[in-house]
């Protein structure tokens, strides 16, 4: 049975970000969300700095320090962060932002699905798309 959400009209494309200025630039936003599996940072791109990028298109980028672990922890955080985002970036990421996802040292031990929803969680936080789901009622 596919997804609700995996409906291709809903889905947005994604690009990469690539350049070190990129990355900063998301950093000096000054946006971001620590969860246990990831931190999410985000930014709104200017109007000035879309020239040529189609305004739906959310751009992301992946990094992992050294504290993540040796090289190889650091890429498969990397690929986790990589799946998850192809997966919940297109359906609910938020259009026309530059998202960075930071790998943690407990990415590669987290259940993967609880990356996920950490991931939606933070992009619902920080200005994505609402969750379909009902959120929990405060405590009274």
């Amino acid at each position: 049975m596919a997804r609700p959400d995996a409906d291709p009209s809903r889905r947005r494309p994604l690009a990469r970000l690539k350049r070190r200025p990129e990355f900063l630039a998301v950093a000096a936003a000054r946006r971001k969300w620590v969860a246990p599996g990831l931190v999410l940072q985000a930014r709104q791109r200017p109007a000035n700095e879309a020239a040529g990028i189609d305004p739906a298109t959310i751009r992301y980028g992946i990094t992992a320090s050294r504290k993540v672990g040796n090289a190889v922890a650091r890429n498969r955080a990397k690929r986790r962060l990589r799946a998850a985002a192809s997966e919940i970036l297109p359906v609910a990421g938020p259009l026309g932002y530059d998202v960075v996802l930071i790998a943690r040292h407990s990415t590669n031990e987290r259940p993967f699905g609880d990356l996920k929803t950490d991931l939606e969680r933070g992009l619902a936080r920080l200005g994505g798309r609402p969750r379909t789901e009902q959120p929990e009622p405060p405590p009274s």
